[in-house]
């Protein structure tokens, strides 16, 4: 299967399926009110220092897709959102990009004056492969320079790859070569959905990674993508394992509590549905159900690969 039908079936299947636990850890975390906040509300400036760039409110959309005809009116548009409020914007895997397979789907956020721009290489491309070599500095150089990227985000979707059909298996040699990319490159790392541990997080301290984004569980699921994709092409024995890791991985609150002893900067990615998903009040000051736009109906199975849940409304529940 080429790249170009894998990244428009990723992107179908978080359309139409469900790809996200059942439970977001993020509604775990309550703030509790202050009745006499000291502050006049004029003087509040949500600007924000992020990687050493100053965004007007400190939120970045993270990878989401790139390489295939459609993907590029879809990061047109994330990327004129993200100019327009002053937020950062992440790309898809630039794999295909810098093979020469739809460029243009990747370098269209250039059109644009996004104040935050990251890139995008999978870990598992930069040491060798069964499926051939390895990408070499100078494609990581073209990854940066399609987008004009300011950072690179070297993607630990192992997890993803040990699931996807043509998956690249072998993890061997990562660290160094990360390090080795630092020493020459802006570099962060980034989970895609699973979670960073703090063993983790102190390894790539210390070798010259700028920031982790830490993408815990919670939000999608690539098991669960992936799964998707093995039953539509009948591998049953990779569906039954994108099945059981649906919903594996640190939750992205425990995540990003793990990993601030690293001292690094943190982006905290991986189930925050909308601005104000994360500081929800006690709750005993919860609204209606209703009123929060969440769906009531019972949920079929999460783990049916050949159905869509039964839960979605127009304006969906977001746990995909």
């Amino acid at each position: 299967m080429t790249i170009r039908s894998r990244k428009a079936d990723h992107i179908d299947i978080c359309l139409k399926e469900r790809v996200a636990p059942d439970h977001c850890y993020w509604d775990d975390v309550k703030l509790v009110h202050n009745a006499m906040p000291e502050i006049d509300m004029d003087d509040i400036d949500m600007t924000a220092d992020v990687l050493g760039k100053k965004l007007a409110f400190p939120m970045v959309v993270t990878a989401i897709t790139g390489g295939f005809p459609g993907a590029k009116k879809i990061n047109s548009n994330i990327a004129e959102a993200c100019a327009e409020l002053g937020i950062g914007m992440g790309v898809g895997s630039e794999r295909a990009g810098v093979r020469g397979v739809d460029p243009e789907t990747y370098s269209v956020i250039k059109d644009f004056d996004v104040p935050l721009v990251i890139g995008n290489i999978g870990a598992p491309q930069l040491v060798k492969q069964k499926s051939g070599e390895p990408f070499t500095d100078e494609m990581v150089k073209a990854a940066a320079d399609l987008i004009d990227a300011d950072y690179i985000a070297v993607h630990l979707n192992f997890l993803q790859e040990v699931i996807q059909p043509e998956g690249d298996r072998c993890g061997a040699g990562i660290r160094d070569r990360i390090r080795d990319l630092a020493l020459r490159y802006p570099i962060i790392v980034k989970e895609t959905g699973a979670g960073i541990d703090r063993y983790t997080a102190e390894r790539l301290k210390g070798i010259g990674v700028r920031g982790l984004d830490i993408a815990g569980m919670g939000g999608t699921s690539f098991s669960a993508v992936e799964m998707y994709r093995a039953s539509m092409i009948g591998d049953d024995t990779l569906a039954e394992m994108g099945n059981t890791f649906f919903d594996w991985g640190i939750p992205a609150p425990a995540a990003l509590a793990e990993c601030r002893a690293s001292r690094l900067p943190l982006i905290a990615s991986g189930g925050i549905l909308d601005g104000t998903h994360v500081p929800r009040p006690w709750p005993w000051a919860r609204r209606p159900q209703a009123s929060r736009m969440r769906c009531s109906g019972k949920r079929r199975s999460p783990r049916t690969p050949s159905r869509r849940s039964s839960c979605f409304s127009e304006r969906s529940c977001g746990r995909r």
